[in-house]
């Protein structure tokens, strides 16, 4: 190509040769190219650029990871055991290849329950969710029950490599899905079907126990697993048709026991309540009782005070006190008769002669 330009170049020389100074220059001298020194390395420069700007094009020796990715590089077949970060990664094209992984969290589904596709570029997968039929298994009586599950997992980033190079790109079947199944069937094989709806939460327990400890006992532990949730049992119908005939009698055993147990409140209530009226009533009657006691002491330590206090000289004194008021007395009823008694000890009888019939007065009255 460099010859074919310069012959193209000599071909242009001018016709006359004529110098710049008016003299004739010699026939044979041939026009200096200017370009002649520079044209063929520049050829071959853009040459090499369109040659390497082809080849990347079309072999395309790089790749790019994205975040919650690895890269597996792949030397003439033999995997690296270092993964791959995040970022811009070049490979030599026949000779190796870089193969991005995902380690994103996933989610398998074993249920009935159709949803609809999402898409993640995941074949069978609904943005990183994997759905499989519900999980059929025998209970201790060998009836049937579906169990509904989810199940939240990733790849272990730094053993991506030797995961993918023992398992296949398969893993999560042969690791995830296996292991699933297995624990469910032994754990929910041990109970009969009337029991699994009261035994729920410890049957989700034992199930994410055992499926983890099954999982991280795997050589090199290749998956982390997040979460396992138990969603649904689903009993065959004759079996729930029963369940809820036994619910309803339970039921109607716990009404007519709150019943019972309210009618025994209510009776110890009135019970309490009489209690406290027949307290209150025996508390006022004692009251009452020490009431009359108390004054009957006081009347009685007055009665004798005031016998005590009674002599001779005061008994003649009120005995003249009394006589003065009869004296007053008959001044103004001069026809009443007054007895009187010696000594005081009986009183004194006022008798009002005028009238028909004659009336005895006591003092006392």
């Amino acid at each position: 190509m460099p010859a074919d330009m310069n012959d193209y170049f000599k071909k242009k020389k001018p016709s006359s040769n004529t110098n710049p100074s008016g003299g004739n220059n010699n026939g044979n001298q041939s026009f200096n190219n200017p370009m002649g020194n520079m044209g063929g390395k520049s050829a071959s420069l853009i040459f090499l650029i369109l040659a390497i700007v082809f080849g990347l094009f079309i072999l395309k020796p790089f790749t790019i990871i994205n975040s919650g990715e690895v890269g597996i590089k792949i030397n003439t077949g033999k995997f690296e055991d270092k993964p791959l970060e995040p970022g811009l990664h070049f490979f030599i094209p026949i000779l190796q290849k870089i193969v991005p992984v995902n380690t994103r969290i996933r989610l398998i589904t074993y249920s009935d329950v159709s949803t609809g596709a999402l898409g993640d570029g995941y074949k069978n997968y609904e943005g990183g969710l994997r759905r499989n039929p519900a999980i059929t298994v025998l209970d201790r009586r060998g009836l049937t029950v579906n169990i509904d599950l989810a199940v939240q997992y990733r790849l272990r980033a730094e053993n991506a490599p030797k995961t993918i190079e023992k398992w296949g790109t398969s893993w999560e079947e042969k690791i995830i899905n296996s292991k699933v199944r297995e624990v469910v069937r032994d754990v929910v094989g041990q109970y009969t079907a009337e029991q699994l709806p009261e035994m729920r939460n410890e049957i989700a327990a034992a199930i994410e126990t055992k499926i983890k400890q099954s999982v991280q006992d795997l050589p090199e532990k290749p998956v982390i697993l997040t979460s396992v949730e138990l969603r649904t049992i689903n009993l065959p119908k004759k079996i729930k048709e029963q369940i809820e005939r036994v619910q309803i009698a339970k039921q109607e055993v716990t009404i007519a026991e709150q019943k019972k147990e309210k009618a025994k409140q209510e009776a110890q209530q009135k019970a309490e309540i009489a209690k406290g009226e027949a307290e209150r009533n025996r508390i006022e009657a004692q009251g009452e009782a020490d009431k009359i006691r108390i004054e009957a002491q006081a009347q009685s330590k007055a009665n004798k005070i005031i016998a005590d206090s009674l002599t001779t000289d005061l008994l003649t004194l009120e005995q003249i006190k009394t006589q003065g008021k009869f004296n007053e007395a008959l001044k103004v009823n001069k026809d009443a008769q007054i007895f009187l008694t010696p000594g005081g000890a009986v009183p004194n009888i006022w008798v009002d002669a005028k009238g028909k019939e004659q009336k005895t007065i006591s003092a006392q009255q």
